[in-house]
């Protein structure tokens, strides 16, 4: 086997991952499976890893895990309470990919001689003549497009990534795959929610984790028109239209904060821009 069809495939115990594994199988590489534990709780619990597992097991691939629960937390978490702190809305997956997914997995890949990376994201590659580079292009199927994750992630590593479903039209077939192939993950719901928000609720975490306390305030119009009361600045996003309690002819949104006077900012759509 050439340096050149090695394979390190990010593994979660989700369907796509896992029929990536059988994908790339199918076209000659040689794949090594490796799970990143990154928190306890949500996609990174122990069933997702023996998922994987199992999975690599039964392909005959290497399957590994390593710990990065400490780098996740610096670059993830942290900023994740420090962005809500100052007003910001982050988000983690974009990091998380940035430094993580791509990031660490490329010098893991590199340390244990493989050439490339792949992931079961909805994404492509290819070489653009106009940036005189590999770029980042959409997948096929669109409505699970995954590329707004994925538009910060280290430019040099790009040339050593594939994506084993960017020529897939729909989940549909990524589950078809994995039925007749007797997955057990074939029918595993989407985890689309953030991986270390366990319970639902981005407030909790805010206040148990990040020690953020409810303060009530102001909602006030662009003028500091007094519109209504809130309770708490990180408890509101730009561009939230639901959830304000106050009442207006037109639909009023969220259109910035003002955190030295704890208030919330409406304004109409056209001032959202």
């Amino acid at each position: 086997m050439t340096e050149d069809k090695k394979v390190l495939l990010g593994m979660s115990g989700g369907v796509d991952s896992s029929v990536s594994a059988i994908l790339l199988q199918r076209k000659g590489y040689d794949v090594t499976g490796l799970t990143l534990h990154l928190y306890e709780g949500g996609c990174c619990n122990l069933d997702s890893t023996w998922e994987a597992k199992m999975l690599c097991k039964s392909l005959n691939i290497e399957h590994v895990t390593i710990n990065h629960k400490d780098l996740f937390k610096e670059k993830i978490i942290d900023n994740f309470i420090e962005e809500y702190k100052n007003c910001r809305t982050p988000n983690p997956c974009i990091l998380c990919n940035k430094y993580l997914k791509f990031g660490i997995m490329y010098e893991i890949a590199k340390k244990m001689g493989i050439y490339y990376i792949a992931t079961g994201h909805y994404a492509s590659t290819c070489y653009s003549e106009k940036y005189k580079r590999y770029v980042i292009k959409k997948s096929k199927n669109l409505q699970k497009d995954q590329t707004y994750f994925l538009y910060d992630i280290p430019k040099e590593v790009i040339p050593y990534i594939i994506f084993p479903l960017a020529e897939f039209y729909s989940k549909d077939q990524i589950r078809e795959i994995a039925q007749k192939n007797n997955m057990k993950v074939a029918t595993k719901p989407d985890s689309e929610d953030i991986c270390f928000i366990t319970n639902g609720s981005y407030k909790d975490f805010l206040e148990k984790e990040g020690g953020l306390k409810p303060k009530k305030g102001n909602i006030v119009d662009v003028n500091g028109n007094i519109l209504g009361e809130h309770d708490g600045l990180y408890r509101y996003t730009i561009g939230q239209r639901k959830g304000l309690g106050i009442s207006n002819p037109e639909p009023l949104f969220v259109i910035g904060f003002n955190k030295e006077k704890n208030e919330v900012i409406v304004g109409e759509e056209k001032q959202l821009y």
